[in-house]
C-alpha cells in the first residue's frame, strides 16, 4: 500500500543536497511528488510530498534524519503522515501586492486575507527597489483559495484597506 509524506528539510545549502535527497527518496521506492524549495541566507528549506511504500517509511524517515547519512548530513527533517479528507469547494485566485515596506505588513496582509475567507496557498515576498526612487517597496505574490461563493472584491477590498499606498492586482 502507498502512503504520502509531506517532509520539511532545512539546513547549510550546498550543491548536489536535492539531488541527495530525491537519491534517499528514490532508494527506499520513494516517488517525489511535488516540492517548493528556496535559499535564504545561505540556507536550503524545502517542503517536499513523496509518495512510498508504508512498508519503507520507517526505514526512510530512519535514513533523512541520520547524522550517520553522508548526503543528507546536517538536515533537519519533519515528517507527518498525509490526511486524506475531502476538501470543500473553493476557487483560488493570484494576488499580487505591492506598496511601502513597513514592520508588520506581512501580518496585516495575512490577517486581511483569513478575515476575508480567505486561505493562503503559497506565497512569496520580498523586497524590491522602487523604480524612481529606489526606496524598498514591499511585493507579495500568492495564490489565495477563497470560498466558492465569495466574491472577489471582497478580498480585494480587505487587502486595499491596509492602506492607500498599497496596489492590488487579484485575478481568477
Amino acid at each position: 500500500m502507498k502512503c504520502y509524506l509531506i517532509m520539511t528539510v532545512l539546513g547549510c545549502d550546498r550543491p548536489g543536497l536535492v539531488s541527495s535527497l530525491a537519491d534517499t527518496v528514490a532508494k527506499h521506492g520513494g516517488n517525489w511528488l511535488e516540492s517548493r524549495m528556496a535559499r535564504l541566507a545561505g540556507q536550503f528549506a524545502g517542503i517536499v510530498r513523496i509518495e512510498c511504500p508504508e512498508s519503507a517509511i520507517d526505514a526512510l524517515l530512519a535514513e533523512l534524519q541520520s547524522t550517520a547519512s553522508s548526503g543528507v548530513t546536517g538536515l533537519s527533517v519533519q515528517a507527518v503522515r498525509e490526511a486524506v479528507q475531502e476538501p470543500a469547494k473553493r476557487r483560488t485566485l493570484v494576488v499580487d501586492v505591492m506598496g511601502n515596506d513597513r514592520p508588520g505588513i506581512v501580518r496585516e496582509l495575512s490577517s486581511a486575507i483569513a478575515k476575508a475567507g480567505g486561505n493562503v496557498e503559497e506565497l512569496t515576498t520580498g523586497l524590491e527597489s522602487a523604480p524612481m526612487s529606489g526606496q524598498p517597496m514591499f511585493r507579495a505574490r500568492g495564490v489565495i483559495s477563497i470560498p466558492e461563493n465569495a466574491q472577489t472584491e471582497i478580498l480585494t477590498a480587505a487587502i486595499e484597506n491596509l492602506g492607500g499606498d498599497l496596489t492590488v492586482d487579484v485575478s481568477v
